[in-house]
């Protein structure tokens, strides 16, 4: 087989066509207004007394932290109960009011001091995600409740739940502390080291270990995994369960980065967009094998997106119209029937060429 094919085959192939597709249309758009062809891909230090990294590639990597955060947890729920996670944007919301409000203290809704350390609010609150995901895991690998149906119960109740921890108030934390985990560690971004620390980790245990073989296995065939010998229900609820610690620690970086919970507006939508990111990445979503490299790709390519919208001058209320329309084409592109022409278009066109140089 030639490299051209195996590249071709890779599952990584298609999220990084579509990525680099979305940031080549920057890449024309500025030469078009005549800015040299690296203006999208410059990355600066910012004046001032606290100068720290800028740029647009920079901010798409801190932006869609949360969203590539929510993926990695999102990845392992679809490959192994073929289901999603559609609670994880409540999730995040209510752990951030959880995490605001025990900061804050009895200075709440207005707080500049932290009442308690740091890490005791983060604790909390990565502990609640736990919660939640073990509610969600017991529900799907227990009761055998469809993965929606499932989850549509914290959907519905997370936020609600998260403005009665707050006291129907919107809590801000204006602490230098607090403000870290959302900001920056000197002038680089905290949310693309937190991202970046995750990604690892999870790739070092589902490599190091026996768990991304299980979860595959369980993915692909529950009950035969089962007779197998593995506790199918057991890593179906570990699934769920870490899945709602990432959505934890995401809600802990949104609340950080706006300095506040705000029970309506935090994580809203993002569970669309993590179910996105697994599928641009080439995942499917009826279980199974997953790459969660694709996944992250597939994060960062959906805030790719909506970077380059606001650079085109798109509106913001009709943005989300312009952004379905290209995720429409995105996994068109990558739909196994489309897959599958293209590689009957390139083999046919190559054993023409064949046929050719035997008749010369």
């Amino acid at each position: 087989m030639s490299k051209w094919k195996r590249l071709t085959r890779s599952q990584l192939f298609m999220p990084l066509v579509c990525i680099i597709l979305v940031l080549l249309v920057n890449v024309v758009y500025d030469i078009a207004n005549g800015n040299p062809f690296y203006n999208f891909f410059r990355i600066y230090m910012s004046t001032g007394a606290d100068p720290v990294l800028q740029g647009r590639i920079v901010n798409i990597l801190n932006r869609g932290s949360e969203v590539a955060i929510l993926a990695i947890g999102m990845t392992l729920v679809v490959s192994s109960s073929a289901g999603t996670d559609i609670s994880v944007g409540s999730v995040m919301s209510l752990c951030a009011c959880v995490c605001c409000t025990i900061l804050a203290g009895d200075a709440a809704p207005q707080a500049t001091e932290l009442a308690v350390p740091l890490i005791v609010g983060v604790i909390a609150a990565l502990a609640v995600g736990c919660l939640c995901g073990s509610f969600n895991g017991f529900l799907v690998s227990k009761l055998n409740i469809q993965p929606m149906v499932a989850t549509l119960i914290l959907y519905s109740a997370a936020r609600a739940i998260g403005l009665l921890v707050n006291h129907d108030f919107i809590v801000y934390v204006r602490n230098d502390t607090f403000d870290v985990l959302g900001g920056y560690i000197g002038f680089f971004p905290t949310p693309i080291v937190i991202a970046a620390a995750c990604v690892i980790i999870m790739s070092l245990v589902l490599k190091k270990t026996a768990l991304g073989m299980y979860i595959q296995s369980v993915g692909i065939n529950k009950k035969a995994s089962r007779i197998a010998g593995l506790n199918s229900s057991r890593i179906i609820f570990m699934c769920y369960l870490l899945c709602g610690l990432c959505a934890g620690l995401a809600g802990v970086v949104a609340s950080s980065r706006i300095t506040s919970a705000d029970p309506s507006a935090i994580g809203l939508n993002l569970e669309m967009d993590a179910i996105l990111a697994v599928a641009i990445g080439g995942n499917s979503l009826g279980g199974g094998k997953f790459n969660l490299a694709g996944s992250i790709i597939g994060a960062y390519t959906i805030q790719a997106i909506t970077t380059t919208m606001y650079n085109l001058g798109v509106s913001s209320a009709v943005e989300p119209v312009f952004k379905a329309v290209i995720i429409i084409i995105i996994v068109v592109i990558q739909a196994p029937p489309v897959k599958a022409w293209f590689a009957r278009l390139t083999s046919g066109k190559s054993s023409g060429a064949k046929k050719e140089v035997v008749s010369v």
